[in-house]
């Protein structure tokens, strides 16, 4: 029971708010002792794809807006904070707050859910570029492109976990 409750309060927050993806992979034996980071991110994300999309929907819901008012009012995670500060969206200028606004009520009106990218890597520019790009999506292209950004996120996570 040890190796589990050490396992989920390192790795249980690396899908946002969503600790039940590393319960059910740990609860299926994917995640054994000295397992990769590979192998424990490729265990986490199985687990988020077999879940009901009503479950991964959840998970989408989960994630704050791109620079908007949960990053505002200071309530991000520590994740989410340190990887919005990443990509400058902590020093937008007025006009870019009101364009990641426009965006984040256009695109949430369109899909119901946050635009969630991996922005590590990224500037304010590139993830404009890619909300405008992403926004003519389907629903379903872009539930599907919005979960596997969150298993890329997750992989950030856990690499930073993992490899400290």
């Amino acid at each position: 029971m040890r190796a589990r409750d050490d396992f989920l309060a390192r790795c249980g927050g690396v899908f946002e708010h969503s600790q039940w993806v590393a319960e059910r992979a740990f609860d299926s034996g994917a995640i054994v002792d000295h397992a990769s980071l590979d192998a424990v991110h490729k265990a986490l994300c199985q687990v988020f794809r077999q879940a009901s999309h009503d479950e991964r929907l959840a998970v989408l819901l989960a994630h704050p807006d791109l620079a908007g008012k949960i990053a505002i009012s200071g309530d991000l995670t520590e994740d989410s904070k340190s990887e919005q500060a990443g990509a400058g969206l902590d020093r937008l200028s007025v006009s870019e707050h009101a364009e990641f606004t426009r965006l984040n009520e256009q695109y949430q009106g369109r899909f119901g859910f946050p635009f969630i990218i991996a922005v590590k890597g990224l500037g304010k520019d590139d993830i404009l570029a890619a909300f405008r790009a992403r926004i003519a999506n389907t629903a379903e292209e872009e539930f599907e492109t919005a979960c596997g950004q969150v298993e890329k996120i997750a992989g950030l996570r856990l690499a930073a976990i993992l490899t400290e």
